[in-house]
């Protein structure tokens, strides 16, 4: 059984060490910026000290990230928690160091005026704290410090958290919107199909092998071109308009008589990129509501023009009047244009289609160009 590996680390090594560096150089910055500014004697010894506790902090900082590294992909609410747990006895332990840094280790004064109090012992003695009393003291400086520090880890690794989700999620989408558009083309071949093998063998049973021959490479033709580009991908207009050529092909052998095509379509829009076979539903209702139907020659009308930054393609016939409720018969094929539509380009493109009062049936695509047309 394959093991699944281990989700990378929010913060590397690299990132958390310099953000403990740089909190405790702020750290000393900030308090030897105080002690100039109340002039206190020996900066220079006092600043060394300041180098030490921060160094010490550094360190006992890094054992804290190494803990809340620990609870990584937790909830937040379990990383806050041992964020502020974790930073007490961290504190404690800095607190001692510094204790023993600056009280402990040759103790020095910190005012010019004898008078005032000599050492960091005489202050304290005078003030009557005990040894705890001093350690919890500095230890709530620090607390609130790695507090800092902690919480700064924990919104970073947050936010990266948010972030590894957003990009899930997209890919997710993009996977969804995939599958969706697969399997919306892959319909439209075998309702086609189904349609054309009928036609076909109606031409079997009446006796007519040399149009049943002519349809079958035909539509051997058909497949051949349709099959064989990416379902995903989008093919110019003028290939998408040879595929409907050689659909009408087909048709035409099972209807020599009443059939009838025109195709306009501007050299300038040719090279305009849509998505395969979506004008192929159109037309097959054309075929399907308009010649079908008539007793007399029907026209299908391909065109295309621009309209700003939006290609308008249309199929017309002029076949005989018929009931809206009759067109689009199961659904599959307007309704599987729409969806494609929304699949792909969202509510940048639409269809619209009209029952002509005195026979006839306008679709009408609009879809964003794809690109720019030089005038």
């Amino acid at each position: 059984m394959e093991k699944l590996s281990p989700r990378s680390a929010l913060i590397g090594h690299q990132m958390a060490l310099l953000t403990i560096v740089g909190f405790w150089a702020f750290y000393a910055l900030i308090l030897s910026l105080r002690a100039a500014l109340l002039d206190f004697p020996a900066q220079a010894v006092l600043f060394e000290r300041r180098l030490m506790v921060a160094l010490v902090g550094v360190l006992v900082t890094w054992i804290l990230y190494v803990g809340l590294r620990m609870a990584d992909r937790r909830s937040l609410g379990f990383r806050v928690s041992a964020a502020f747990i974790g930073a007490i006895p961290c504190a404690m332990i800095l607190a001692s160091a510094n204790f023993y840094i600056f009280n402990l280790y040759d103790p020095i004064s910190l005012f010019k005026d004898p008078s005032v109090g000599r050492t960091i012992e005489d202050l304290k003695a005078q003030l009557g704290l005990s040894f705890w009393q001093e350690i919890a003291d500095i230890s709530v400086t620090h607390y609130f410090f790695l507090i800092a520090w902690s919480s700064l880890y924990v919104a970073i690794g947050y936010a990266r958290e948010v972030r590894e989700a957003e990009r899930k999620t997209s890919r997710f989408a993009q996977a969804a919107q995939d599958a969706e558009l697969r399997s919306l083309r892959y319909q439209v071949n075998p309702h086609f199909l189904f349609n054309t093998l009928n036609s076909l063998s109606s031409l079997v049973m009446t006796g007519k092998p040399k149009e049943a021959e002519t349809m079958i490479q035909n539509l051997s033709n058909f497949y051949r071109t349709s099959l064989s580009s990416d379902p995903l991908e989008d093919v110019t207009l003028e290939e998408e308009v040879e595929l409907q050529r050689l659909y009408l092909e087909i048709e035409s052998v099972r209807y020599p008589k009443r059939l009838r095509v025109s195709i306009n379509i501007p050299d300038e829009l040719l090279g305009q990129h849509v998505p395969a076979l979506i004008l192929q539903p159109l037309v097959e209702n054309a075929i399907k509501y308009g010649v079908s139907r008539a007793v007399r020659p029907v026209e299908i009308n391909i065109s295309a023009k621009r309209d700003g930054n939006v290609l308008v393609l249309s199929v017309i016939d002029d076949g005989e009047i018929m009931d809206l409720d009759h067109v689009g018969g199961n659904g599959i094929g307007l309704a599987n244009v729409r969806d494609r539509l929304e699949a792909r380009y969202r509510s940048a493109a639409r269809l619209d289609t009209q029952i002509l009062k005195n026979g006839g049936f306008i679709a009408m695509l609009y879809l964003p160009l794809s690109h720019r047309i030089t005038a």
